[in-house]
């Protein structure tokens, strides 16, 4: 559940947007990705969110269906506002800049309860959600009204997605944040999105607030130093990163929640299944598109094959 846009990436990288000549379309936001990545390897995705009664909304609609295997069904129109737009400037290409256009407000921020399905939502095995999505009314009382319906029955994932033109302080974004720490069985976030929910960037000390709230699991992301897993029964894991040449540093956060909730689905351990969502994210960073260019299983797979020196 969450953002959806029409993303266009500068086909010129490296170059600033002011002498791009030439742009490439895709879809994108994080719940968006997420979903594609997860459908890319097997599984039912669907998607909630809005887009706008215009041609971009159709485009986001029938790309997710025909071309990313997502469901729709939960895709509302908004009769009002305009699908948002986002152009990726690759300056530098491991930390692009995001360009967002979502004026006056986008469709997905207008999510109200009657646009859901409570019955899907209360059943569905693994529920993604972004912590994004507290930044506006009405979505964020439509999100707290039916995670209370759903309690904490695995597994419901929050991922902390800081996004900081989303929200007007940073004092705000964890003052809304925090509460959903009661609601989910997993969380996940880097230093910083820790530091916005439970108010420190130390890995194991955030990942040890996190599991102070009653959650299943508290995934750290590091960066290069690879991801910090922990659960209440255990020391913390890191599991190393697979090293890559950064082409794009968008996305290899979605691909990596795709390929986690593969591991959840599949009964893997929280460690195993974050260790595929780190090859996930290795392959797409190596990659300059998000949605189109999200992995395969053979191609997380081979990755994990050749750095364990198995083929």
């Amino acid at each position: 559940m969450g953002r959806v846009s029409v993303d266009l990436y500068a086909e010129q990288v490296g170059t600033p947007i002011r002498s791009v000549t030439s742009f490439r379309k895709s879809i994108g936001g994080t719940a968006t990705n997420v979903a594609v990545a997860a459908a890319r390897l097997g599984l039912h995705a669907a998607l909630v969110t809005k887009v706008g009664d215009d041609p971009f909304g159709d485009y986001v609609r029938s790309a997710l269906e025909h071309t990313f295997g997502v469901d729709t069904r939960f895709v509302g129109t908004d009769p009002d506002l305009r699908t948002p737009l986002a152009f990726a400037e690759l300056t530098p290409p491991e930390s692009p800049n995001l360009v967002f256009y979502r004026e006056p407000r986008a469709p997905d921020m207008n999510l109200h309860p009657a646009d859901l399905d409570l019955d899907v939502l209360c059943r569905t095995p693994t529920l993604w959600i972004p912590a994004s999505r507290m930044a506006w009314e009405p979505s964020r009382s439509t999100v707290a009204g039916f995670l209370a319906e759903r309690g904490r029955k695995p597994h419901v994932v929050l991922d902390l997605d800081w996004r900081p033109m989303f929200w007007p302080s940073e004092q705000e974004a964890g003052r809304r944040i925090g509460p959903l720490l009661d609601h989910v069985t997993i969380a996940i976030g880097n230093r910083e999105e820790c530091r916005i929910a439970v108010g420190t960037d130390r890995p194991e000390e955030a990942a040890e607030r996190l599991l102070g709230r009653g959650l299943d699991a508290a995934v750290i992301k590091l960066g290069g130093d690879g991801v910090l897993v922990a659960t209440p029964d255990g020391k913390p894991t890191t599991i190393p990163s697979y090293p890559v040449e950064v082409v794009c540093g968008l996305g290899a956060g979605d691909a990596f929640g795709g390929a986690f909730c593969h591991g959840l689905q599949s009964g893997w351990s929280v460690v195993e299944a974050a260790r595929y969502g780190n090859a996930a994210g290795a392959i797409i960073a190596s990659r300059l598109m998000c949605a189109d260019d999200m992995p395969t299983l053979s191609d997380i797979d081979s990755l994990i094959s050749i750095s364990e020196g198995t083929v």
